[in-house]
């Protein structure tokens, strides 16, 4: 409340009764589902790399030795390091800051494709970043939407350590 403000003008902005509780829960229910629609985005945009990374079990490992990269993708030949894994001529790898042109990376091959991620942690971290952004937005979501404050900083919390983590670890 404003000091120089009456309390019966405070009193009159806030809205009581029926219609304020049907407010009240209107606004949690859209913002509840707009924080669990950003992070359900975020899962399923890490997912897709993230499940090759994570779940490595029955898929070929082995690495890659980047030597060439152009129009956002950067390729080198393949060596196996799991069995029943085969050599290949080139690999396609995602041109990224995960990636630079000379080096070597672990890596787990796309089933079905000539593509590849990278493992390992860094992978991992890497794979998971999408989520590490929706957790930032979504905080913002809880904490002024839903007035859940704290929760709201333990999102973004969790979202700061995810990107910086992956950071360090590429």
């Amino acid at each position: 409340m404003i000091p120089a403000m009456p309390a019966s003008a405070a009193a009159a902005a806030r809205p009581r009764g029926a219609g304020g509780a049907l407010l009240r829960f209107g606004r949690v229910a859209v913002m509840g589902t707009v924080a669990a629609l950003i992070l359900i985005a975020g899962v399923w945009a890490s997912w897709g790399t993230a499940q090759h990374v994570m779940l490595t079990k029955g898929r070929e490992q082995g690495t890659v030795a980047v030597t060439r990269c152009a129009e956002g993708a950067c390729s080198g030949p393949y060596a196996p390091t799991s069995a029943g894994s085969r050599e290949r001529e080139r690999v396609v790898v995602e041109d990224s800051v995960a990636v630079a042109k000379g080096r070597t990376y672990a890596v787990v091959v796309k089933p079905g494709t000539d593509e590849v991620v990278r493992s390992g942690p860094a992978g991992v971290l890497y794979a998971w970043v999408p989520l590490g952004g929706a957790l930032l937005l979504a905080s913002v979501v809880v904490a002024g939407g839903l007035r859940r404050v704290g929760v709201g900083w333990g999102m973004a919390g969790a979202g700061v350590a995810l990107l910086t983590a992956a950071f360090l670890a590429v």
